[in-house]
């Protein structure tokens, strides 16, 4: 390991390693977890035949699930689509049965087994490389101290919970039910617009909401669309799911690929909204700061996408608003604070599961070495943290064919990354809120933000917009003024329209 006096005379001498300093101090972050030349390179080698080829499996066989429904064979993400879709609550009870049938017996074996080779083999290395808990390489790598992810969580369960239960007993009442199954947790309002839009029309959707706020970023969008880097279709065999990949070229050129399953729904439109704002921001941090830097830590790597997707979601609210259309408005309003609470609350939720998992104790205050648990136990698990932030049983949602919907998430194979969704989505409703604040000078701000790239820790960041990540009220702020403001206005929409009372 290169001494500091040296690499400090490097940065005085040398542009192009001066350039770089950010990315050497961060690799420098992990000097003390480091183990001998001979056991990495034991470790390396070894890789590819670890935990991480489990997971890897476990993506081809997650991509064959198939199940009959409707006298024709469905794949995972065709029934994930259509029990978000579907207007029945029977239907909706029907479609979660064949999703959690199809992920029981040898499937939820295979995913019971692969947690467990994930966990265990991190709980040996995190305690070979002397890490003080099993989250401290995934905060490290992120940029964000612990107190500020114990913060998050916290934040989230004292304030997130209740406004959750607050806005599915809304959601209850909307749909004509005294109480929730787990089933119609996404379901779309009764008077919902279920009109199939085409890719074209989500294309120019999206492209309109960004020239709205930035034409710098909806010129940038455009190249995706002309390049042709949107995989789109929804088809079988196909990874379920959308995602963004962004790389730096030789000759640091930036490059963006979009991944979508895109079926025609208006949650479609906003996660086509949402991808492509990982996409610019790819570009933007690409051509910035090059191969090495341009990839932001993965807890605030979605705030570019996030932000996209709500840039999208105004720009609809306001045509609605326009037009008088309150039923649209509303529908609307709800579809969003579904995806928020999927977001932010669900994802917490997960957390709290895989903290467990990884041998975190009943309080979340104290860890220990992680065991190995059947599939039972886990289901267990699973409902117990659902109900953590969701309600016991009967209190909002009843939880039936809900068991085992834990063995399909995929990202528990990477330790520690879903609350990543969480902290970019609510760092994003704060920052969003700063707009109006800011004003003129927010877009100049915000275009240096994803310049950033992986340079600045997320304090260093938000700094120019005044917000504090390490405050708690930050948390609890962009809980209220996201979600809890959608709450609000879907609550008083409801009363204008005489809906609920």
């Amino acid at each position: 390991m290169i001494e500091d006096k040296i690499l400090l005379n490097y940065y005085a001498m040398n542009p192009f390693v001066a350039k770089h300093r950010p990315w050497i101090e961060q690799c420098r972050v992990f000097k003390p977890h480091l183990l001998s030349e001979p056991v990495e390179s034991a470790l390396t080698k070894r890789s590819p035949f670890g935990s991480g080829a489990w997971g890897e499996f476990f993506d081809e066989l997650e991509a064959d699930i198939e199940a009959d429904f409707g006298g024709e064979k469905k794949t995972l993400t065709e029934l994930l689509h259509l029990l978000s879709e579907s207007q029945s609550q029977e239907e909706r009870a029907q479609l979660l049965e064949a999703i959690n049938t199809n992920l029981g017996g040898i499937f939820a074996k295979y995913s019971a087994q692969t947690l467990y080779m994930v966990a265990g083999a991190a709980s040996v290395e995190n305690r070979e490389r002397s890490y003080k808990h099993p989250m401290e390489g995934a905060n490290k790598a992120n940029q964000i101290p612990d107190s500020v992810v114990d913060i998050l969580h916290k934040a989230v369960n004292e304030v997130g919970g209740p406004l959750t239960k607050r806005y599915y007993r809304l959601k209850a009442a909307l749909l004509g039910l005294k109480k929730l199954k787990w089933s119609d947790r996404n379901a779309p309002m009764p008077f919902s617009d279920t009109t199939i839009v085409p890719f074209a029309d989500a294309k120019s959707m999206v492209l309109a909401a960004y020239e709205s706020f930035s034409p710098t970023l909806a010129g940038l969008v455009t190249t995706f669309f002309d390049q042709r880097r949107i995989d789109a279709p929804g088809i079988k065999g196909k990874r379920g799911g959308a995602f963004n990949y962004s790389v730096v070229l030789p000759g640091n050129a930036p490059i963006s690929y979009t991944f979508l399953n895109y079926l025609g729904s208006s949650r479609d439109v906003m996660t086509l909204a949402h991808e492509v704002g990982h996409g610019v921001h790819g570009l933007l941090a690409g051509a910035a700061q090059g191969p090495l830097m341009f990839h932001a830590p993965i807890a605030y790597c979605e705030t570019a996408s996030v932000f996209g997707e709500m840039t999208a979601f105004n720009f609809l609210k306001k045509q609605l608003i326009l037009k008088g259309d309150k039923k649209s408005l509303l529908a609307l309003i709800m579809g969003k604070i579904d995806d928020v609470i999927n977001t932010a609350v669900r994802q917490i939720s997960f957390s709290n599961f895989e903290r467990r998992l990884h041998g975190m104790n009943l309080s979340y205050t104290t860890w220990s070495e992680p065991k190995k648990l059947s599939v039972e136990e886990l289901n267990n698990l699973w409902i117990a943290t659902t109900k953590e932030l969701y309600g016991e049983d009967g209190d909002v949602f009843t939880y039936e064919n809900a068991e085992h919907l834990w063995s399909y998430i995929s990202h528990f194979h990477r330790p520690f990354y879903v609350y990543g969704y969480a902290f970019g989505e609510l760092l994003t409703q704060s920052l969003y809120a700063e707009q109006s604040r800011i004003g003129d000078r927010f877009e100049s701000l915000y275009l240096d933000l994803l310049k950033s790239g992986s340079t600045k820790n997320v304090v260093e960041l938000l700094a120019p917009f005044n917000l504090d990540p390490t405050k708690e009220t930050f948390w609890v702020d962009g809980i209220n003024n996201g979600l809890g403001g959608m709450v609000n206005e879907a609550e008083k929409l409801s009363r204008e329209l005489g809906i609920v009372v």
